[in-house]
């Protein structure tokens, strides 16, 4: 196949480029770097399948020739990337979504978005299934990403029904591996800087709000799978073993071998607003219809996450 790869320079886009190139197939990546970084893509400038167009997703796309699929992960994903960069992330999850729609259209191409666990809000079901409508506040500040990804998800129905477009959407929880920006916001590059740095972990308020942590190698896969599967309703992609945020810093020291301390602060941010205290799919759907569930354990993950980041700190 030719696929295109909105957002290819990104932590998940440039990983799933690796993937497609491969699995023999020619990948077109496609980011305005507004997150993305040339550094996870520069080994495979030159490569003979895959080519690179700067280009912001909101605006019209032309791409020349054969495309087969599009998967649309252009976005801000982080709280720190999507409070600075608001009305990007609404036009990337509206505008970006409807012109990738329509290119999908256009080639006769499949049609893969990555949505992701926030469209569950703050939750009030645990584990949350695909059938769960979520618990979303539209005007706070996470709305910004949280309501760009349920629209996203609405258009991507609607072109699937009224134009018969073939269309697969992944919802996508908490994922973690090299490649990630240490200044991203996000817990796991937060823990690990300070980890190697030996600085104190900072948990904030009790550290009992709950994740579920999943190894990019295991998302991707489980992205191929779906893009390749018959099924054209959302399926989560995640790992269920849930743990909190105090537990998860424990591990980061421990993986670390670190000296630092965890230490309790109060939130006192947007980042914070809305926080959802619960967070762990429901994987029966994927288990079922792909066949999929994660194979790498926390510490693996983690231990080649903070090799990665030795050399960046």
């Amino acid at each position: 196949m030719r696929v295109l790869i909105t957002g290819a320079a990104g932590f998940l886009g440039s990983h799933l480029s690796d993937r497609f190139i491969a699995e023999g197939h020619t990948v077109v990546g496609m980011d305005n770097l507004i997150t993305g970084n040339m550094d996870n893509i520069a080994h495979l400038m030159g490569h003979e399948r895959f080519s690179f167009i700067k280009h912001d997703v909101s605006n019209y796309i032309y791409v020349p020739g054969q495309i087969d699929a599009v998967l649309h992960f252009a976005s801000p994903a982080s709280p720190t990337d999507y409070l600075e960069h608001p009305i990007p992330t609404l036009k990337v999850g509206s505008l970006g979504t409807h012109n990738t729609l329509g290119l999908a259209k256009v080639k006769g191409a499949r049609f893969l978005l990555a949505s992701t666990s926030e469209v569950y809000g703050d939750p009030q079901v645990n584990p949350q299934p695909e059938t769960y409508w979520g618990h979303v506040n539209p005007i706070g500040p996470r709305g910004v990403y949280d309501e760009a990804k349920r629209f996203a998800e609405a258009i991507t129905l609607a072109y699937q029904r009224y134009h018969g477009l073939e269309t697969r959407i992944v919802r996508i929880f908490n994922t973690y591996g090299p490649r990630m920006r240490l200044n991203d916001g996000r817990v796991v590059p937060n823990f690990i800087h300070q980890a190697l740095t030996n600085q104190p972990i900072t948990v904030y308020g009790e550290g009992s709000q709950t994740r579920s942590f999943q190894y990019y190698s295991d998302l991707v896969d489980g992205i191929y799978r779906l893009l390749h599967s018959d099924e054209d309703l959302p399926v989560n992609i995640g790992n269920p073993n849930e743990m909190t945020i105090l537990e998860f810093a424990r591990a980061v020291v421990e993986i670390a071998n670190s000296k630092s301390e965890i230490v309790f602060v109060q939130p006192t941010d947007d980042r914070f607003t809305d926080d959802p205290k619960q967070r762990r799919p429901d994987i029966s759907k994927a288990k079922r219809v792909l066949g999929w569930e994660p194979k790498v354990p926390l510490a693996d993950g983690l231990k080649q996450t903070l090799d990665y980041f030795r050399d960046k700190v």
